[in-house]
């Protein structure tokens, strides 16, 4: 009977051991994710400011190219 507790206590070290090699795959799952997910806002967050200050900057080129209108002169409007 002394063989049994150590075949059980082997088995059960063995389990161990894949649930332990089996939650560090998994943490280092969701730590590489939530690397990816930050680069990914990173990038985002990057595109948009370009984008911003490409349509501000498209707005005020605009602004400058149209005719700015001509004050009229008081004696344009007095006949």
């Amino acid at each position: 009977m002394t063989k049994f507790p150590t075949k059980i206590s082997a088995a059960r070290r063995n389990a161990e051991a894949l649930l332990s090699r089996g939650k560090t795959q998994e943490s280092s799952i969701k730590l590489e994710q939530e690397r990816e997910h930050d680069a990914m806002m990173e990038k985002m967050a990057r595109l948009r400011a370009l984008r911003l200050a490409k349509e501000a900057a498209d707005r005020e080129a605009a602004a400058a190219r149209q005719p700015r209108p001509r004050p009229q002169s008081r004696r344009a409007g007095q006949k």
